[in-house]
């Protein structure tokens, strides 16, 4: 045993940080003297007691170093690495958000909106060929669009509560300027009805939902979003992804430690990294505005089609669907063809001209 200053320069941490975990449970010394209180640890900790600085260094939050350090050093690697591909998917998604307020905040005081648009919208879901329940919900109105895919015991009514609280920020017009504040509110009361509505559940920590939302301003679209459920935007004949899935599996392939085609068949390809009433404390949506074009045709989903039915025949049956309620019909068969081995919702919508 050594005493905690000895330690400290083992371990390149000061004396106040080692208190400090310990008092944390972070980094338990190896014995306390009960009667002077001195702390001692043991040398083979040192190891263990330089991951805990190389994790803050990176920023990873204490409740997270916590997991990490107690799996063995292949799955501390695994972990690792997801939480470095989230941290640089987020940082994208604030990437985009600081451009879109330095061009809106550059632009406020000349922007004019020439012309008025409109979205035509349908929404469905199905329970699929083998689920028993559907804990996967849908909506769409004048200025709402989502999918929620629920999960554990209390999924259908997560989903169904995530949904129901952004309705209010649909009930008016939201003006542009205001959309990102708008947004922000909305995502944390889904986020308070989610939790109030797995409370009750019989597993609360493992129940909740994903959400892919967005709102329509009348001349942009505000998109909230997190979990695996996805959007897309078929434009010019052109299928394009907008959202990035909050998963384990998507984390690996940001990393380059797994395909695409690799990544459909993984074992874990449900694991979910962030979902709301479940994953880290703190972890909200993304949130992003989206400017609009006549002609643009917009996709929500649950996993449940994006999952089974490849990208080229999303594109297909958007490109050839005459309105958005064929649409929704023709891929929901398109899911069923492949087996629908799970829950599908999904919301189209098409931006016009009025």
């Amino acid at each position: 045993m050594v005493t905690i200053g000895a330690f400290a320069r083992l371990s390149r941490l000061s004396a106040k940080a080692l208190r400090r975990y310990d008092e944390l449970g972070l980094l338990t010394p190896a014995l306390v003297d009960p009667v002077n209180g001195y702390r001692y640890y043991d040398p083979a900790q040192a190891r263990t007691a330089r991951l805990v600085a190389w994790l803050r260094r990176i920023g990873m939050p204490l409740a997270r170093i916590t997991e990490v350090i107690a799996l063995d050093s292949g799955a501390a690697a695994a972990a690792i690495r997801a939480y470095w591909a989230q941290v640089e998917a987020e940082t994208a998604a604030r990437r985009d958000l600081a451009a879109f307020l330095i061009d809106q905040l550059s632009t406020e005081e000349v922007m004019t909106q020439v012309g008025t648009l409109g979205i035509r919208y349908a929404a469905g879901t199905d329970t699929g060929a083998v689920r028993g329940t559907n804990q996967d919900a849908a909506y769409a109105g004048a200025r709402l669009l989502a999918v929620a895919d629920g999960f554990g015991e209390g999924g259908a009514g997560a989903s169904t509560a995530a949904i129901d609280a952004l309705k209010p920020v649909a009930r008016a017009a939201v003006p542009a300027a205001e959309l990102l504040n708008s947004l922000h509110d909305a995502a944390e009361r889904a986020a308070r009805a989610v939790r109030d509505a797995v409370a009750g559940s019989g597993a609360p920590q493992e129940s909740g939902t994903t959400l892919t939302a967005m709102v329509w301003t009348g001349s942009q679209l505000g998109l909230v979003h997190i979990g695996d459920s996805r959007a897309y935007l078929l434009r010019d004949g052109e299928l394009f992804r907008i959202t990035h899935d909050h998963s384990l599996v998507q984390s690996m392939i940001d990393d380059g430690s797994l395909t695409e085609e690799e990544a459909a068949s993984h074992p874990q390809r449900a694991m979910l990294l962030k979902a709301l009433g479940s994953g880290p404390e703190g972890s909200g949506p993304d949130l992003e505005v989206r400017d609009v074009r006549p002609g643009d045709r917009y996709l929500l989903c649950s996993d449940g089609l994006s999952a089974v039915v490849e990208g080229t025949d999303l594109a297909r049956v958007l490109a050839a669907a005459d309105g958005p309620g064929t649409a929704v019909r023709e891929l929901v068969a398109l899911a069923g063809a492949a087996g629908a081995p799970d829950n599908v919702a999904c919301a189209v919508a098409d931006v016009v001209e009025l």
